[in-house]
């Protein structure tokens, strides 16, 4: 349980971080936050083939992974969206 908590919690911190570095800060919800942060580590998995928050590893190169797959997901969500990175 502490663990889910744990996971919510550093997956908000890493979506919130994203969205005030790609500018989307004040279109996002704190639940967004979240799923920004989650969704951008299982990016920054895939991409790096490294451990991310998701599978439990809270050292600082999980926490990079995951920060560059949340920016590279916010940058896709805006090249979508917008037709261009901000």
């Amino acid at each position: 349980m502490i663990n889910l908590v744990l996971w919510l919690l550093v997956g908000a911190a890493i979506g919130w971080l994203a969205s005030i570095v790609m500018r989307t800060d004040e279109r996002q919800s704190g639940l967004l936050n979240i799923v920004v942060g989650i969704l951008g580590a299982a990016v920054g998995g895939f991409l790096f083939g490294a451990n991310t928050i998701n599978s439990g590893a809270f050292s600082l190169s999980a926490l990079i992974v995951s920060f560059a797959g949340a920016l590279i997901l916010l940058a896709a969500v805006n090249l979508l969206r917008l037709g261009r990175i901000r």
